[in-house]
């Protein structure tokens, strides 16, 4: 795809998104007809109208899944490892497709969508070389009296209900290790977002993959379609990422069948720059770990915790960087930001940031929406951000920095950690001995160390206290699929 788009280029790519929803291998209309539109956030335009799936079509969707269950648990490892491996493929040839239909749905700029297709594709290309490497093991019990046997299989039929932000990379980070592990799925996307999992649904199915191993329904009733899901026996895991007040919700919904679950939820990321550290660096580092997807990140950095010696000149440069950022539609290729996803993200931003001034702080730069059409706001830096300040204990999910200053390591840290959150921590200094401390000391589940992104399909990607459970990527992402299974054996060579 050429550099710029035209209207024709979205057009066609549009013309060839699938509407309706996937269930047992085939596309139907909702169960009633429904449909729901899906809006260009810069413009507040329809793209495309979705079938809305009603609860009667979620338990067809598990119908589906659980009757595929068990021929797809014995279908052979290197068999769904080369499905993901020919899906893989597929989504690396459509990269511009892919990129440009994220750019539309969910308003993040063609780099930053391009971006999200090579990590988002990645995770088909790890699990489909760790989908022939489940194993087991066998052996002697200490006693001598009989013999362990350990081995692994698929959990059973999955639900999956991802987010807005990363509509591939939430998709693919869930559904691959689960194709790997020889589990069938209901994908639950997101309604702000849905067409990204249409299209690549539509390319799992063209690599092959079985009817009724995968099943999508999107919907505008989310908790009418997935919670009967949720309390039918059938059902062994249950995968989200999104806020932590819904997964609350989910892991008590889940506890009445006690199934396997994995929440990736909320973030409230420190980004501390000590001292010592190079500040151009922990500039550019800034720049990536708070506006990586506009800001609308469950990994952007939330609150920026500098050394009094090194704010003055840090907050001088980072202003200059965030200054220069065009805010546009996604499609410009002048646009470094693009729109929110929708109106009530961007009055939330405006609403933490207009809290901020009130209690004090100072405007930097920024600080207001822009008109209309679109959900646009610009970047926004603040300092002199109160300790107790709002912005600094909810996620922003916009681009706005605030700063925040410390004096010693020991503040630094005690900083970071309060909060409820524990998803990923990042921190810039030259000592390697301090780094080392906050590997041990900071309550995150990740930490980017002199690093503004470090999110990786070869990494288990999760946190700890109330930013979720279990881990995505790497090879534990591959275990949360697995049950393991003892069979004691009896001595071979007793009498």
């Amino acid at each position: 795809m050429s550099t710029t788009v035209t209207d024709a280029d979205e057009k066609t790519l549009l013309a060839s998104i699938p509407t309706g929803l996937y269930i047992g291998g085939a596309w139907r209309p909702a169960s009633d007809g429904g449909t729901f539109d899906v809006l260009d956030p810069s413009n507040g335009e329809v793209l495309l109208s979705v079938a809305d799936a009603t609860p009667a079509d979620g338990l067809a969707a598990l119908d589906a899944a659980a009757s595929a269950q068990r021929d797809w648990a014995r279908t052979a490892p290197r068999a769904r490892g080369e499905i993901l491996r020919g899906a893989f493929e597929a989504v690396t040839a459509r990269a511009d497709a892919f990129a440009l239909l994220m750019t539309l749905e969910m308003g993040k700029t063609l780099a930053e969508s391009k971006g999200e297709v090579a990590y988002g594709a990645e995770f088909l290309r790890w699990f489909s070389e760790e989908a022939p490497r489940v194993s087991g093991r066998y052996a002697t019990a200490p006693d001598g009296a009989n013999r362990l046997l350990v081995n692994k299989r698929p959990v059973g039929p999955s639900l999956f209900i991802t987010p807005w932000n990363f509509p591939l990379a939430m998709a693919t980070r869930k559904i691959a290790p689960a194709i790997a592990a020889g589990c069938t799925m209901v994908l639950k996307p997101a309604a702000l977002t849905p067409l990204t999992a249409l299209l690549f649904t539509q390319v799992l199915e063209q690599a092959g993959l079985p009817a009724g191993v995968l099943n999508v329904i999107p919907t505008t009733s989310a908790g009418r379609v997935t919670g009967p899901l949720i309390k039918d026996s059938r059902l062994r895991k249950l995968s989200f990422t999104g806020s932590t007040e819904v997964g609350r919700r989910l892991i008590a919904d889940a506890a009445d069948q006690v199934l396997r679950v994995s929440m990736e939820l909320g973030g409230n990321a420190p980004f501390l720059v000590f001292d010592d550290a190079d500040v151009d660096a922990a500039v550019d580092g800034a720049m990536l770990a708070k506006l990586r997807n506009g800001g609308e990140a469950c990994t952007a950095a939330n609150r920026l915790l500098v050394h009094e010696s090194v704010a003055a000149e840090f907050t001088e440069k980072l202003t200059e960087r965030m200054r220069a950022h065009t805010v546009a539609r996604g499609t410009d290729p002048s646009a470094k930001i693009g729109p929110l996803v929708d109106e009530t993200t961007r009055d939330k931003v405006h609403e933490l940031v207009s809290a901020t001034l009130a209690e004090g702080a100072t405007l930097t730069l920024g600080g207001h929406a822009l008109d209309g059409p679109g959900y646009f706001y610009e970047p926004t830096v603040l300092t002199n951000v109160p300790a107790d300040a709002r912005i600094l204990r909810e996620e922003i999910f916009g681009p706005v920095a605030p700063i925040v200053t410390f004096a010693t390591e020991e503040e630094a840290v005690r900083l970071a950690n309060d909060t409820e959150y524990g998803l990923v921590a990042y921190a810039f200094t030259r000592d390697l001995n301090r780094g080392l401390r906050l590997a041990e000391e900071l309550e995150t589940g990740m930490l980017g160390l002199n690093a503004g992104v470090i999110s990786n399909p070869a990494a288990p990607f999760g946190g700890v206290k109330q930013s979720g459970l279990g881990r995505e990527g790497g090879f534990e992402g591959i275990e949360e699929y697995l049950e393991t299974r003892y069979i004691g054996i009896a001595n071979p060579f007793a009498d």
